[in-house]
């Protein structure tokens, strides 16, 4: 969930790039989805973070497996895109950390991307879990009735090719779903391609902190939500936000009682790792 730094039915696969360039229209035929805003808020109150993402390897259909065996029926994760443009999940911009490969995620193709183990470097029970591609979580989620928070995470440079392809991607995925996934960035580029080419589809401003204009950065992006780390967030500012018709999201809230105090200030959302210790119906 910050700033870039630092259960497996297959999908659809990929095969070959599946974003367009800003201003292509896109609409799949009979796209029909709820309209998301304050009054229409669908979203459950608490958000598996990539998954389960301490307690199973992030960014993977395990960890959701692992979420949802807590409970949990909303996933949060991190997508972009391979360099022969899938989109895959993934935070870093490089593959070291959390598979066994080395190198830029935008510099591999999907192939190679696919052969990586993303589970060994967790532990030994995960090892050979593979990197999934939005496609393929997709399908999962939709199967077990989870909905989604799709974080896009642009590659450097890549921010407005990004936002438009998990916007096209996401409207082709759910286009007939219930409920929509929830899209949101850090990257306002990101944010604004995908509201170029899929302005029914919920968005949210992802914020380390708060400037003086995070409420303008929203309008200027349609957002239906403020999406904040929980060290930012009070009950003023929530109380500002829900006065604007804005919810309010946090992460990454892995205390109890942290989670417990935000709530009663009137936070909609809290995004934790914690999985096993804070509850989806606390």
């Amino acid at each position: 969930m910050e700033p870039e730094q630092r259960p497996g039915d297959p999908g659809r696969q990929p095969t070959g790039s599946q974003h367009r360039p800003v201003g292509f229209e896109q609409r799949p035929v009979g796209f029909e989805q709820r309209p998301v805003g304050f009054d229409d808020w669908p979203y459950p109150a608490f958000v598996a973070h990539r998954g389960a993402g301490l307690l199973a390897p992030e960014n993977t259909l395990a960890a959701m497996r692992h979420g949802y065996d807590f409970g949990y029926r909303m996933f949060e994760f991190d997508v972009k895109l391979s360099g022969d443009g899938v989109l895959v999940l993934m935070h870093d911009a490089l593959v070291n950390r959390t598979t066994d490969g080395r190198g830029r995620v935008a510099g591999s193709s999907w192939a190679e991307l696919a052969k990586l183990d993303a589970g060994a470097w967790h532990s030994p029970r995960f090892a050979g879990e593979p990197v999934p591609t939005l496609s393929r979580v997709a399908t999962w989620l939709r199967a077990n009735d989870c909905l989604a928070n799709i974080e896009i995470k642009p590659c450097p440079g890549l921010e407005t090719e990004t936002g438009a392809a998990a916007a096209i991607e996401a409207l082709a995925l759910w286009h007939d779903a219930e409920v929509p996934p929830l899209l949101s960035s850090f990257s306002e580029a990101a944010l604004e391609a995908a509201r170029q080419l899929a302005p029914a589809l919920p968005r949210a401003l992802l914020l380390s902190r708060l400037p003086d204009d995070w409420l303008q950065r929203c309008r200027t992006l349609d957002c239906v939500a403020l999406d904040a780390n929980h060290r930012a967030l009070d009950a003023t500012t929530i109380e500002r936000a829900h006065s604007e018709g804005l919810r309010v999201l946090a992460y990454t809230i892995n205390e109890p009682a942290r989670a417990a105090l935000l709530r009663e200030q009137g936070l909609d959302g809290v995004i934790t790792d914690a999985v096993d210790i804070i509850g989806p119906t606390d």
